[in-house]
């Protein structure tokens, strides 16, 4: 299985994806390692990426998925995956059961009140309004809906109750 935690900035990908990492023993991969130089420039000047920004950048994610899921490895990988236009380049040809998402999310203000906190390389925090609207909520059997209100461990034990519930753990 390729799981791929998604969402907006704040809501905790990186930080899950490495606690859940360390739990399966399974790869994890952070989409924000993968973006152009350009691209981490212009998020961290304030003004959001567009489609075209964003293509080479998925390109390169789904040739990561792809990898692992021909070599029949499982994988964790964290990225935004706002639209669902960007989860089909990210899914590609693979069936659904090969890749799954995972949408982390919470209050608004939740999100903001985390992203203060927090130092990142590039991503400005003025840029949660940006990435809320553009968002396309996932429909149910496109994406697990994970809550990250609570603290990490919460989240991590949802996260594994879905992936036991799948059969991709035990």
């Amino acid at each position: 299985m390729i799981l791929i935690l998604m969402g907006v900035s704040g809501t905790g990908k990186t930080t899950l994806g490495n606690m859940l990492s360390a739990e399966t023993g399974w790869p994890f991969l952070d989409g924000d390692d993968f973006h152009p130089a350009a691209n981490k420039a212009k998020m961290a000047a304030g003004h959001p990426l567009n489609d075209e920004d964003r293509a080479p950048w998925l390109a390169i994610l789904h040739g990561k998925i792809a990898e692992y899921a021909g070599k029949n490895e499982n994988m964790i990988m964290a990225c935004s995956a706002l639209k669902s236009s960007y989860r089909a380049i990210l899914r590609g040809d693979l069936p659904a059961t090969t890749v799954q998402f995972a949408l982390l999310q919470a209050d608004p203000d939740a999100i903001a009140d985390h992203l203060k906190k927090r130092q990142h390389e590039f991503m400005n925090p003025n840029l949660l309004t940006s990435q809320l609207a553009t968002l396309e909520q996932p429909g149910e059997n496109e994406a697990w809906i994970i809550s990250v209100a609570g603290t990490p461990e919460e989240s991590i034990e949802q996260l594994n109750a879905k992936l036991k519930a799948a059969g991709a753990v035990s």
